[in-house]
């Protein structure tokens, strides 16, 4: 594992990058981003075999897509500070004309971003056209995705599901954000998930847990663990249980900060809880 120390640090970097960015135009979605700093950075700077150098076809290496594309601040945090366009264009997040739109799209050529996402439910059925593609073209690296609990309410996800372990697709690991918490209240309030890994497990998908989401170590041992499974005739699903609004006291055990962008006065304490450690932008 790369150093323990410095991967902290990014987060928390990331951390201050996600809040910045929302807070200058007041808009945004910080709780989700927040709560997936640490499987982000694990994601592309321990696990991930990718370039920077970015070609949109993917070809001889590992691909990540973005289901709930809601929380594209931390998705551009991350890609930012992995180098695949300069971090100084965080500043321009959310602006008219940026590449740095509120969900991201592939219009705006932003390097690292191969699919609009942000209408939930889809994200799911691109990974894994995407991975059959890598198997007919006998490219054997790996298709990651990230999506929502909340997101799991589309019905176009369980399509997907029964349709990747009836065609085998077994070189892709779907992640679920499962922070118990969406736009409107709970996910048990607004329409309950049940059992999701006995769901998943239904359906065919080898499954396993994150109970400590934002422990970055777990996140990357189970990371690891999960692509061990691969090519064994099944996808792999991990169920990352997470805190939305993580690394920020006021922000956490609430659904409230899902779209909200902290005032001045709040930016600032939440900015004393997570001091600069690689450099603002």
């Amino acid at each position: 594992m790369a150093d323990i120390i410095y991967l902290k640090s990014l987060v928390q970097q990331v951390r201050r990058d996600i809040l910045r960015m929302v807070h200058k135009v007041n808009s945004g979605h910080p709780g989700g981003s927040l709560g997936c700093s640490e499987f982000f950075v694990a994601l592309y700077n321990e696990v991930m075999d990718h370039n920077p150098n970015f070609k949109i076809d993917g070809k001889g290496e590992d691909i990540f897509f973005l289901s709930n594309g809601h929380i594209s601040p931390v998705f551009y945090s991350v890609l930012a500070r992995n180098g695949y366009f300069p971090v100084e264009e965080l500043n321009t997040f959310r602006l008219i004309n940026s590449r740095l739109q509120g969900h991201p799209t592939t219009h705006e050529g932003l390097p690292g971003i191969r699919v609009a996402s942000g209408s939930l439910g889809q994200g799911l059925s691109v990974a894994i056209g995407s991975a059959l593609c890598k198997k007919i073209n006998n490219d054997d690296k790996t298709i990651y995705v990230l999506m929502g609990d909340g997101e799991l309410q589309e019905g176009q996800n369980w399509e997907a599901l029964m349709f990747a372990c009836a065609k085998s697709v077994d070189n892709i690991i779907v992640t679920i954000d499962v922070n118990g918490k969406q736009i409107d209240g709970s996910t048990d309030e607004v329409l309950d998930l049940g059992d999701i890994k006995s769901k998943f497990e239904s359906f065919g998908w080898l499954t396993i847990e994150i109970m400590e989401g934002n422990n970055i170590e777990s996140i990357v041992l189970t990371l690891k663990k999960a692509k061990k499974l691969l090519g064994n005739g099944s996808p792999v699903a991990i169920l990352m249980k997470t805190e939305m609004g993580n690394g920020v006291d006021f922000m956490m055990h609430t659904h409230a900060w899902h779209g909200k962008a902290p005032n001045d006065e709040q930016l600032k304490i939440a900015l004393s809880q997570n001091p600069e450690t690689l450099g603002d932008y």
